[in-house]
């Protein structure tokens, strides 16, 4: 049964109090962490280790579990906190962790320490595990080749279903994943793929050429991990096969490395949808100087943005001072046009993300905006209509419902196309969302408000 926070707080007090005991007993504390999903128990880890005084008691429980056990729970923890742990241990018992880590959560470690440490460790491993593990680790972050693993099941090519099988035992307790597999030709070109049900109900005497998949989806080890993820997702996919530039199979990602990476990008998506540049950890746990310089650029920059709000108040001085009611409609106008704004930008960025639109969908894009903006500020002018006469009589609320219709079509249109701008020009589209759309919109807004009041009460 997975534990809840309640949960895990009692079993972290638990382990705590037996840990303070003069002489605490091994037995109780592996009975108790045997009970314990490894998920769970890097949870409470990852709390103990972020208490500089719970440090020690964090590597005393990892030191009870078994080296494969340990580097399961390990693959749970944060960077940041692997990294404390590494840094308490030495060389073999580093090398140790890694020997039984995943081949795509080892790569991920090793890129994490210091350079002398890599050496160190590089040093001590088999070469087999030594190439491996510097080729992983070679690929540029955020790419296939930086998520996938090395460790899945291949058959040769020619191979018979008795064959195949008998592979199969043999690598299975090291795959990552035994439910597909791979068939590659002498040259390791990935020539199809079959799932384990369809291997053992097919007849022994069987070639697995003739009864594999041969229209395999892949990817290429450069391609972006979010469109890896795209890819998963779409096709259902309980793994996708990595090739290299030559059709060489490389490696494979896995489902739940897929899910993680669209849960990082929809996570970074947020964060600049409100223009908060990438977080290095989880909101709880990045340093409070990481926080304010995420955060402070932009924030700073739309200040000035604002500026041209202030502007366009100063430049319609007289126009207010005629009819200072105006002022009463003006942060229910640009507030309007704000939201209809953020709307429209988030869905064009979200769709954008998930490839349900693209650049070649604008022209009908923006005819279904003009259709839908324009309906939404008629059906706000209504609304706010009777405000406006009951404010300032006919004509002001004819200003005010004119002006709604103006606003809320325009930041429409803005959100919608901002976007695609981006995009154009090679900036995250997320960029666009509530913050630059809404201060873009407050400037706009004002102008278009009082040149209106302009034109039909002076």
């Amino acid at each position: 049964m997975a534990l809840n926070d309640e949960s895990l707080q009692q079993l972290k007090a638990e382990l705590l109090d037996e840990l303070a005991k003069e002489v605490p007993s091994k037995s109780v504390l592996s009975l108790r962490l045997a009970e314990t999903r490894s998920a769970d128990i890097g949870e409470v880890l990852e709390e103990m280790i972020e208490d500089d005084e719970e440090l020690p008691a964090a590597l005393a429980l990892l030191d009870i579990l078994s080296a494969e056990r340990a580097a399961n729970v390990l693959g749970y923890l944060p960077g940041e906190s692997q990294l404390e742990v590494v840094g308490k241990l030495d060389d073999s018992q580093v090398l140790k962790l890694l020997e039984e880590m995943g081949s795509d959560e080892r790569a991920d470690l090793f890129n994490l320490l210091s350079e002398d440490r890599r050496e160190a460790l590089l040093r001590r491993m088999a070469h087999r595990e030594r190439e491996d593990l510097k080729r992983l680790a070679s690929y540029e972050e955020g790419t296939a080749g930086a998520i996938m693993t090395s460790d899945y099941v291949s058959i040769a090519s020619g191979m018979t279903v008795s064959q195949a099988m008998m592979r199969v035992r043999q690598t299975a307790p090291d795959a990552e994943t035994v439910y597909q597999l791979y068939i590659l030709d002498s040259d390791g070109h990935l020539i199809g793929t079959m799932s384990l049900r369809q291997l053992m109900v097919a007849r022994p005497g069987a070639i697995v050429d003739d009864i594999m998949i041969k229209d395999v989806i892949s990817t290429r080890v450069d391609n972006a991990q979010e469109d890896v993820a795209r890819i998963v997702a779409k096709y259902d996919l309980l793994a996708l096969p990595v090739i290299d530039a030559d059709g060489r199979m490389v490696g494979i990602v896995t489902h739940d490395d897929a899910m993680d990476v669209a849960e990082s990008e929809a996570t970074e998506d947020f964060h600049k949808g409100m223009s908060i540049g990438q977080l290095e950890d989880g909101v709880s746990r990045v340093k409070l100087w990481s926080l304010y310089r995420k955060r402070v650029f932009w924030l700073v920059l739309l200040v000035f943005a604002n500026l041209f709000s202030g502007a366009g108040i100063a430049y319609f001085e007289e126009t207010i001072a005629a009819q200072v009611a105006l002022v009463f409609f003006l942060p229910l106008l640009i507030g309007s046009g704000g939201n209809a704004g953020a709307q429209a930008a988030t869905l064009m960025v979200r769709g954008m993300a998930t490839g349900d639109v693209g650049v070649k969908d604008w022209g009908k894009l923006l005819g279904r905006e003009l259709l839908v903006a324009g309906s939404l500020g008629i059906t706000m002018a209504i609304a706010v209509t009777p405000i406006g006469i009951m404010r300032g009589g006919e004509a002001l609320a004819m200003v005010v419902a004119f002006s709604m219709v103006t606003i809320v079509l325009f930041g429409s249109l803005l959100g919608m196309c901002l976007p695609f701008v981006l995009e154009r020009f090679k900036v995250d589209p997320a960029t666009a969302s509530a913050p630059l759309v809404t201060t873009l919109i407050d400037a706009s807004g004002v102008v278009i408000y009082f040149s209106i009041a302009t034109l039909l009460l002076l």
